[in-house]
């Protein structure tokens, strides 16, 4: 259970459940304090969680659901568990050229897009 301060500086509750461990119920606590901080020491599965909230409504359900594919399968499983604030440029640009080097099912690289 976490108590927290939102936008409008009203005090308010969050219950979690359903933890296998005590470790992993703290974690979701650390990670839920820091998004509702907005800190940069938040991961970037974290942040991408942020994003959908925030980005969701605005976009048509065909949009949303290529960038929430493109998310998941390309960007988190290699920088989903680093910290926003240790990405650098150097980060992305690996993960890029990781990207560009990539085959598909037919052993042809996969298209520039």
């Amino acid at each position: 259970m976490v108590r927290y301060k939102d936008w409008k500086g009203e005090r308010k509750q969050k219950c979690q459940r359903g933890f296998a461990t005590k470790r992993e119920a703290q974690e979701w606590e650390r990670q839920f304090q820091l998004q509702k901080q907005a800190n940069m020491d938040m991961t970037l599965e974290s942040f991408c969680k942020l994003y959908e909230a925030d980005v969701r409504p605005r976009l048509k359900e065909n949009t949303w659901l290529t960038k929430e594919s493109i998310i998941q399968s390309k960007i988190l499983p290699y920088l989903g568990q680093r910290k926003m604030s240790e990405i650098t440029a150097k980060d992305v640009i690996d993960w890029q050229n990781e990207m560009r080097n990539q085959k598909g099912k037919t052993g042809k690289p996969v298209s520039p897009t």
